[in-house]
């Protein structure tokens, strides 16, 4: 294995790179807003409501709680390594100072597979609910349009575009057009949090964690079964204890969000105070707004009457209590949650290229920012371009859990890596510190790791396919590009962006 590792002081100088460089615009509110803005989309209408008919029944709420803490305990150490190490890249770069090129770079691979589907995978559903959200007012819109045979969903590309100029023109810019829709989407969420208490049975929490029972198929579908299922001999059951855990790695979609802002580091200012904080205000918001939200849900129906929808959805639970013009709101929720996921991913997509290309891992030239708005335009363009085409021809919703597991493995190795630079990097300043370590970064490591296991095991043979092929990429150019072979970054004295921790 490639131990090749990139110093905690070299990754701060590459910072001040004028070419190469991002300008510190953030403070604690965007940060938080930005983390609410990816993770409150449309899935806050249908994770929960998916994973209690088919999982947990009234204690999905159990579930999202087990997965903020898992994600909570995850988010520490991205707050210490962001606050450590104040650049872009996030878990790329922090597991380039702790872990070695080699893990940095498929690391930094499984990011660009979590972002540029999920952005792609978004997109593609904006443009449904576009379609859903006018027609719930009275205008038919056709979502697709049919060229030279093959359908077109045209608002996938059109929002992709709108999202990428705004962050060619500025991070600023896009935070704060980003912040109006996160703003009127929580006003959404809260008004049907409101209007659904009204509605609640307690009947419906009983039982509130309904009796195991096999799953449909058994454990004849290979692919379908979860990798810990498939490896111990285990029946594939609904509901019970493994189905709320179940149910839990299922929900944590809903929390992946948080180290997309990890990846803006670079354009903090104050990042020691402001990362810390905006993250975490970022988290306990959506984590509130998650669990009232399934307590409303199991409580106005039962997980039965979910279970027997095709497709259960908060919209569901209105219709069967005969509110039926509460579709049309959570249509309107549903579509401005989804705006800013996708400004978010493509953000953290643009990001994660970047810091891979300014270490020569990618082409270097990618990594040149624009003069006046201190934006990798080039990087943005490309990208944007490339996942506005692969979600206007093709059908991408077939790699919805690839988002996850990529998330996950992520969080593994951050998790890993405060273990490491605690012990190799004691001397450091940490505007963030997690508390009683090496316990909670370990068992960060360990849940992050079971919820992995708890994904299906054509997700996981998907997964593999991947890295294979990242690997490759690497061994024919990364592994003989990168900066580390070729011009070694100065270790001494060098300069510290504002609001940077100074050298040790």
């Amino acid at each position: 294995m490639n131990l090749r590792v990139k110093s905690v002081e070299a990754s701060i100088a590459d910072s001040v790179d004028e070419e190469r460089s991002l300008r510190r615009s953030l403070g604690t509110w965007d940060l938080a807003l930005m983390g609410i803005a990816v993770a409150v989309g449309a899935g806050i209408f249908s994770v929960g409501a998916q994973a209690a008919a088919n999982f947990a029944g009234p204690s999905v709420t159990i579930s999202f709680i087990l997965a903020a803490i898992t994600c909570g305990l995850a988010i520490m150490c991205y707050a210490e390594f962001a606050s450590t190490v104040p650049v872009a890249g996030s878990a790329y770069t922090f597991t380039y100072a702790t872990m070695g090129e080699l893990l940095a770079w498929i690391i930094g691979w499984d990011l660009i597979l979590e972002m540029f589907t999920g952005a792609a995978v978004i997109a593609k559903y904006w443009g449904v609910y576009l379609g859903e959200a006018l027609l719930a007012v009275g205008i038919p819109f056709p979502a697709t349009v049919e060229i030279a045979g093959i359908e077109v969903s045209w608002p996938a590309f059109l929002i992709v575009a709108i999202f990428t100029a705004l962050l060619v023109a500025g991070t600023k810019l896009t935070a704060r057009v980003g912040s109006v829709f996160t703003i009127i989407k929580v006003a959404i969420v809260l008004f049907v949090i409101v209007v659904g208490f009204f509605f609640i049975n307690a009947a419906n929490y009983v039982p509130f964690i309904p009796e195991s029972v096999p799953t449909e198929g058994g454990a004849s579908d290979v692919w379908a079964q979860s990798l810990f299922s498939w490896a111990t001999g285990a029946a594939p059951a609904q509901y019970g204890i493994f189905g709320l855990l179940s149910a839990a790695s299922l929900v944590f979609f809903a929390f992946i969000g948080f180290d997309v802002v990890a990846t803006s580091a670079e354009e903090v200012r104050e990042p020691q105070k402001r990362l810390p904080r905006g993250i975490f205000l970022g988290l306990a918001i959506v984590t509130a707004l998650y669990v009232l939200v399934s307590i409303v849900m199991t409580g106005m129906v039962s997980y039965t009457q979910l279970a027997a929808e095709e497709t259960p959805s908060l919209a569901t639970a209105f219709r069967l209590v005969g509110q039926d013009w509460a579709s049309a709101v959570i249509s309107l929720g549903a579509l401005a949650g989804l705006t800013t996921v996708i400004m978010v991913l493509l953000l953290g997509l643009s990001r994660i290229v970047f810091a891979l290309s300014r270490d020569g891992l990618l082409p270097r030239w990618l990594s040149k920012t624009t003069e006046h708005t201190k934006t990798p335009a080039r990087i943005q363009i490309i990208g944007g371009t490339v996942v506005a085409l692969v979600a206007a021809f093709t059908d991408v919703g077939l790699l919805e859990e690839m988002i996850n597991i990529g998330t996950l493995s992520a969080f593994v190795l951050v998790s890993l890596g405060i273990v490491v630079l605690r012990r190799t990097r004691p001397d450091l300043p940490r505007g963030f510190r997690v508390p009683w370590s090496p316990v909670l970064p370990i068992l960060s490591a360990v849940l992050c790791f079971w919820l992995m296991l708890n994904l299906t095991t054509l997700t996981w043979v998907r997964f593999l396919v991947w890295l294979v092929i990242g690997v490759l990429i690497y061994l024919v150019y990364g592994r003989r590009r990168s900066r580390l072979v070729g011009e070694q970054v100065s270790e001494v004295e060098l300069p510290t962006p504002q609001g940077a921790p100074p050298p040790a």
